[in-house]
């Protein structure tokens, strides 16, 4: 199983959890237990359950693209490349390709 929380249960399961919690239902321990999560963590999740319980989910939103190189750096790429290739259409450049 996957450390992260959002692969694991559906934002229904969680606030099944939550609401049986906010009743007495269920203790906290199994909770932790169950979702796997330390207190501060649950605690954080059950703030923002109570604050807006019909938009609450657990699901990650990245904020930044990942696997992105900065602009600067792809044009020195693209510059260097040029160059080897320049190298290696040159007639009078002896290179061996192996």
């Amino acid at each position: 199983m996957s450390n992260q929380l959002h692969k694991n249960f559906t934002d229904d399961q969680v606030k099944s959890l939550f609401e049986k919690y906010s009743k007495k239902e269920i203790k906290l321990n199994y909770i932790l237990q169950m979702l796997k999560i330390k207190r501060s963590r649950f605690f954080e999740l059950l703030a923002k359950y109570r604050k807006d319980p019909d938009n609450f989910s657990i699901q990650y939103e990245r904020k930044t693209i990942n696997r992105k190189i900065d602009p600067y750096i792809e044009k020195n790429i693209i510059k260097e490349l040029r160059i080897e290739k320049d190298l290696i259409k040159a007639k009078d450049v002896p290179i061996k390709c192996y």
